[in-house]
C-alpha cells in the first residue's frame, strides 16, 4: 500500500492488479494510513484505496463510512454546496447517479432560473465560484484514478488542437456520427473512455461546454 502511494503514474498503474488481489491484507490498515495522505489534495492513490475498500460491505467499510460521513476528501463550497453525496456516490463507484448529481449541482451553482429550466446557460458559468468548480473536479479526478472530470476534458480538447468534431469520439460521446444515447449507451465504470464522465450537455451546442472548461478555476488546473 505504501509502495503504490509513493509511486510514480506509471508505475501505480502496474502496482494496481498485485493491490487488488492483496487487499484482505491491507484493508485492516487503511483508515491508519490515510491520515498520513491529503484530504485537500488532488492524488487519486487514496480514492483508489478508498473505493477497493468499499467494495466489501462488512464491518470494515461501514466503519470507514461512519467516520467519513461526508466522504474523506475535503470539498469546499464557495456558494453554500455540500459536496457530500456527490463523494458519496463517487466512493461507492456509482457513477451514473455521481453524473446525475453533478448536473443538479451545476444548476444550483448557476442559480434560480437554471434550477427552473432545468439546465445551464454558456452565460452563467463565468459568475459560478471557481471553489466549487475546483472541488467538482477534484472529486471527479480523485474518484477515478484520474480518468475523469472536467480538467480531464479539457486537456484532451487541447491536445487535439480545440477541435470538438475530434474530442466527442475521444470521450465516447459520439460514435459513426452518432450521439451516444443517454444514459443506456454510456459506460458508467471506471473501464469508460478517459473523459467519459461528467457529461456536459453538448446536445445544446458546444458554447456550454466551452465556457465551464474556459472558466478561470479550471483552465489553471487544466494547465497545470
Amino acid at each position: 500500500m505504501d509502495q503504490f502511494l509513493a509511486a510514480s503514474l506509471r508505475q501505480r498503474r502496474g502496482l494496481l492488479n498485485p493491490l487488488i488481489s492483496r487487499r484482505q491484507e491491507w484493508r485492516p490498515m487503511l483508515v491508519e494510513r490515510l491520515k498520513r495522505c491529503d484530504p485537500d489534495g488532488d492524488d487519486w492513490g487514496p480514492g483508489a484505496l478508498i473505493q477497493l475498500l468499499l467494495e466489501d460491505r462488512d464491518d470494515l467499510s461501514e466503519a470507514f463510512l461512519s467516520s467519513h460521513p461526508g466522504g474523506w476528501l475535503r470539498a469546499p463550497s464557495g456558494q453554500g454546496i455540500d459536496h457530500g453525496p456527490l463523494q458519496q456516490e463517487l466512493m461507492e463507484q456509482n457513477f451514473e447517479a455521481a453524473d446525475r448529481l453533478t448536473s443538479e449541482v451545476l444548476r444550483r451553482l448557476a442559480g434560480s432560473e437554471a434550477v427552473r429550466r432545468g439546465y445551464v446557460y454558456y452565460s452563467e458559468v463565468e459568475p459560478i465560484s471557481g471553489t466549487d468548480l475546483v472541488s467538482l473536479d477534484r472529486l471527479w479526478t480523485v474518484y477515478s484514478r484520474a480518468r475523469f472530470g472536467f480538467s480531464v476534458q479539457a486537456r484532451l480538447l487541447r491536445a487535439l488542437d480545440g477541435r470538438w468534431e475530434r474530442l466527442w469520439p475521444r470521450l465516447g460521446w459520439k460514435q459513426d456520427g452518432v450521439w451516444t444515447r443517454y444514459p443506456s449507451a454510456f459506460t458508467w465504470t471506471l473501464e469508460a473512455p478517459e473523459g467519459h464522465m461528467p457529461l456536459i450537455n453538448q446536445l445544446r451546442g458546444v458554447r456550454l461546454m466551452d465556457a465551464l472548461l474556459a472558466h478561470p478555476a479550471l483552465r489553471e488546473r487544466a494547465e497545470g
